[in-house]
């Protein structure tokens, strides 16, 4: 078990948590938000962050601070909590960024690990390397090799109080990515970013990202705090949490701020084209878009800053509240339908399901079926799973309408897309109370059918009768031969 960290609750691959930061005397609330900053800027300041925006923690650069000297005086002199006036955790970053921009820095791992402690660090971060998408599988390969190297470094690294994080790199190699968070959970270290990621996001592909998450998380342990570097944009929090990724790390608010650009949860707009404010946070309701547009540079900015703060924080509270009451997955269903990638990613996640089904509940409120990726849900996915548990008789009809009054059969079950079948009493059982649509689509019938096609084939021996409402030739070819159909809309 990893002592810093505590579930408590969960919902597909998200999960609220405790991070224990020993060094702040403090306990984060996970999902969480770590504004970046800057210590040669002060957009927001970071103790209004704590203040205003509830930040219990907060990530900047220990390889800027070491590289400039009066900022590198103030911070051992001080501290990093003076320095900044923060009175959350403060996690640093290594330079391994600045590796991946301009291809050398420095420092060691030892080097900036003792410089991270030195300066108050909360959280301190190895020098790994982030390899970029796409290389040679040979380069991901050996550059991995020497991010374990350094994690090993690490572990014998004197850090007290102060975590250390563990990247889990492998490029764009699901294999090489489940290795690595192997490897990561074997040390003794306690935070595991998933690294690389942001040129992925850069370039929309959430697709890549889930599929890289997902292979980092088959190998770390399922009390492993997972961190999604540089995962800026509210739009994809719903989705990189139902991965499992439990910590964000974002400058976007910043960012997008200097350019002018406005953030909302379906995307970015450019000041000059908004006529009309969709928000209700307080630089919303106190300005308008021409008055946003007419302040000083510097002034702009810093409201512009505030109100991409504002929903970037607001969206992780949201979260919460969805894994809470249970329906995170159609949280990530409206998010998805944002952007075309967006949809990709979500696609994907459901390409996991089966992983996702093993921190699933097994118990929730409703499963609202909103889409056609709804068939492909945790929830189904389990329900087919423990058909080959119930108890079947000889002679069994599955059937969409009312129980026959006769004794044809030995018993007779409900059919309902996109489960399949179920015994009647279980019809009161999470999630066969799913709200569906009364027209069903085609991906809810296949499921429904593939139900039917499990139950024959772990009870291979019954004599099974389907009567089903009209199902097209297509679906009824899921089904298995040997199944006697009966359309109930030709009576």
């Amino acid at each position: 078990m990893r002592e810093c960290f505590e579930i408590r609750d969960t919902d597909a691959g998200g999960r609220i948590g405790e991070l224990s930061v020993p060094r702040a005397d403090v306990t984060v609330e996970t999902p969480a938000l770590l504004p970046v900053i800057n210590p040669n800027l002060d957009t927001i300041s970071p103790r209004r962050l704590a203040d205003e925006f509830g930040a219990e923690i907060l990530i900047t650069n220990s390889y800027i601070i070491h590289g400039d000297d009066d900022l590198r005086e103030r911070a051992l002199a001080d501290g990093l909590h003076d320095m900044l006036d923060f009175p959350g955790a403060i996690m640093t970053d290594s330079g391994s960024f600045q590796l991946s921009e301009y291809g050398e820095i420095t420092v060691t791992t030892e080097e900036i690990l003792e410089f991270q402690h030195e300066i108050g660090s909360d959280i301190a971060t190895p020098v790994d390397i982030p390899t970029p998408p796409d290389v040679p599988r040979e380069q991901a390969e050996r550059e991995l090799e020497t991010t374990q190297e350094r994690l090993e470094i690490a572990e014998d690294v004197d850090t007290g109080e102060m975590l250390v994080s563990a990247p889990v790199q492998g490029s764009t190699y699901p294999d090489l990515r489940e290795r690595a968070g192997r490897h990561a959970e074997g040390t003794d270290l306690d935070v595991f970013p998933v690294g690389a990621v942001v040129p992925l996001m850069n370039d929309y592909r959430y697709d890549d990202v889930v599929d890289v998450v997902a292979a980092a998380k088959r190998g770390l342990g399922a009390d492993a705090p997972v961190h999604l570097f540089g995962a800026g944009h509210p739009m994809m929090f719903a989705l990189a949490v139902a991965m499992g990724c439990d910590l964000f790390d974002s400058a976007a608010y910043a960012l997008y701020a200097r350019d002018d650009r406005y953030l909302t949860v379906r995307g970015t707009q450019a000041l000059e084209e908004i006529d009309y404010f969709p928000c209700s946070c307080a630089v919303c309701t106190d300005h308008s878009p021409d008055d946003l547009r007419a302040l000083p540079d510097d002034e702009r900015e810093s409201e512009l800053a505030a109100h991409n703060l504002h929903v970037t924080f607001a969206e992780i509270r949201r979260i919460k509240q969805a894994i809470r009451a249970g329906n995170l997955l159609e949280l990530v269903e409206q998010r998805a339908r944002a952007h075309p990638t967006m949809l990709d990613g979500y696609r994907t996640l459901l390409d996991h399901a089966a992983q996702l089904e093993h921190s699933d509940p097994v118990s929730k409120g409703s499963f609202f079926y909103t889409s056609h990726e709804s068939a492909r849900r945790p929830e189904v996915v389990r329900h087919h799973d423990r058909l080959e548990r119930l108890s079947v008789p000889d002679s069994l009809l599955l059937t969409e309408g009312d129980a026959p009054r006769g004794d044809e059969y030995d018993d007779s079950w409900r059919v309902e897309p996109p489960f399949g079948p179920f015994p009647r009493a279980l019809s009161k059982s999470y999630p066969l109370t799913a709200e569906v649509p009364d027209r069903t689509d085609r991906a809810a019938l296949a499921a429904a059918a593939d139900g039917v096609a499990r139950l024959v084939d772990v009870n291979p021996d019954a004599d099974i009768t389907l009567a089903h409402d009209g199902w097209p030739a297509a679906i009824l070819e899921r089904v298995p031969d040997d199944v006697a159909l009966v359309d109930l809309t030709a009576a």
